[in-house]
């Protein structure tokens, strides 16, 4: 087995190969319009783009959408499964681009376009790793696998074939590690610094409808509480304090960690919060929005139906509701507290999917070392930090069966870029995608031959 140092000579042309990426729009969401054309395409850039991956890889095609390529390592006990997705969300140049959604520009620095960060960006700094590892002579200590996914925005059916598959040939990884938290500047108020943040669970994630019935008729004589009535009275009882604030111990073990890098007041604060989780707890609750979403499972209505026309009460009416499940919760039970606090037994509820929120990940386990390690090399100012992540993700069809699974894109990521994710403006820039894939060289070069060892 050779083992190359750190630096592996880099090939050029990694923007342009992204931009490639971009032009081909993977929309999983518009697969029954666009067809699977796309996703074929991109398939067949990939085996274009890496010729060396494609040479020395297996490629096993696993439903329409799913790809795994196994590299065979020194060992096949133990592997690592190294994870992303192609499709992307759907984009409208309409909504304000700069640069049109699917042109894949290139341009001060970024290569701008969706799917730039979520999640082609995370695909190609893998399979650069890969490319230049392959092209120095290099072979892994054991198998590692490429899992790609093409409908992830989607429910991740394919993935969650990919984890079936191993698990019925009785492959137990090592280490999953999947996208999830970046490198970002001032992870939280009195912290100076960047910190590499490190998803060791993941909320759950489950969508309910819910509907009412009522009397139709003209609009012009409404009688009681009409069905739309009724939904717009049981969402506005949704609200935020639906569930409770609970700090996790992982959100602990963040604010722990966090303390040491504050100063002042600020580090006084932060070791009260990781202290004191159910101050914490309510502190957090009380600022809303990202902090709030740490430590409770939030609620949303997302759409509404009802009614066909201007003047007729209609005699259905219906919300769905996007529900992110904090661990230590279940979707069975979220169903219960949403049918209490709607207090109404006209209104029907129904369970349309969900998942349960994973186990967490030991962050103080080799496997996160290794993760840790790799950081510390690509990103050397960033701290790496253990924390919740709160969308869901391909992973969650692993954790199941793999007792280490990590979520972690290396990526750097401003607060305006992280907001472009599912948004408008979505880019990446290109000195990023470098250090990405130096995280992986120094990840895949560095993994320990003996499965409870560190690297």
């Amino acid at each position: 087995m050779t083992r190359p140092q750190h630096d592996v000579p880099r090939r050029a042309g990694a923007p342009e190969r992204l931009s490639r990426m971009i032009r081909i729009p993977t929309v999983s969401a518009e697969h029954a319009i666009r067809g699977q054309e796309p996703f074929d395409q991109f398939v067949a850039l990939l085996r274009e783009l890496y010729p060396g991956t494609h040479r020395v890889l297996e490629l096993e095609r696993i439903t329409d959408l799913g790809l795994l390529y196994r590299w065979p390592g020194a060992s096949d006990r133990d592997p690592v499964v190294l994870m992303a997705h192609y499709d992307v969300v759907p984009a409208s140049e309409a909504d304000g681009w700069t640069h049109r959604p699917f042109d894949g520009v290139i341009d001060g620095g970024f290569v701008h376009g969706r799917g730039a960060l979520d999640d082609k960006g995370p695909l190609l700094v893998i399979l650069e790793a890969v490319e230049d590892l392959i092209s120095s002579g290099f072979s892994p200590s054991r198998d590692v696998y490429l899992s790609f996914g093409g409908n992830e925005e989607t429910y991740g059916h394919a993935a969650a074939a990919i984890a079936r598959t191993l698990k019925e040939r009785g492959i137990t990884p090592w280490l999953v590690l999947d996208e999830g938290g970046a490198v970002v500047d001032a992870p939280l108020p009195f912290v100076a610094g960047r910190a590499a943040m490190i998803g060791v669970g993941e909320k759950g994630v489950a969508t309910f409808r819910i509907e009412a019935l009522g009397e139709g008729g003209h609009a012009s004589a409404p009688s009681g509480l009409t069905a739309v009535g009724r939904i717009a009275r049981a969402v506005h009882r949704l609200d935020a304090g639906t569930f409770r604030a609970r700090t996790t111990p992982t959100i602990s073990r963040m604010l722990a960690l966090f303390a040491t890098r504050a100063s002042g007041a600020g580090r006084l604060i932060l070791r009260l919060l990781a202290a004191a989780p159910p101050v914490a707890a309510a502190v957090f609750a009380r600022l809303g929005s990202e902090p709030a979403a740490l430590v409770r499972t939030t609620i949303a209505a997302t759409m509404a139906e009802g009614g066909s026309a201007a003047n007729v009460l209609p005699a259905r009416a219906s919300a769905t509701l996007n529900v992110r499940i904090l661990p230590g919760e279940t979707v069975a039970g979220s169903l219960e507290r949403i049918r209490r606090r709607i207090r109404d037994p006209k209104i029907e509820i129904e369970v349309l999917e969900g998942s349960d929120p994973s186990p967490e990940s030991d962050p103080d386990g080799p496997a996160f070392a290794a993760v840790a390690s790799a950081v510390r090399h690509a990103f050397p100012d960033a701290l790496p930090a253990p924390y919740l992540m709160m969308q869901a993700s391909d992973s969650r069809h692993f954790h199941r069966h793999c007792p280490d699974v990590l979520r972690f894109a290396p990526l750097e990521m401003s607060t305006a870029q992280r907001a472009s994710v599912h948004g408008v403006d979505e880019r990446v820039e290109i000195a990023s995608l470098e250090r990405g894939r130096d995280f992986h060289i120094a990840l895949l070069t560095s993994l320990p031959a003996e499965a409870g060892a560190r690297p």
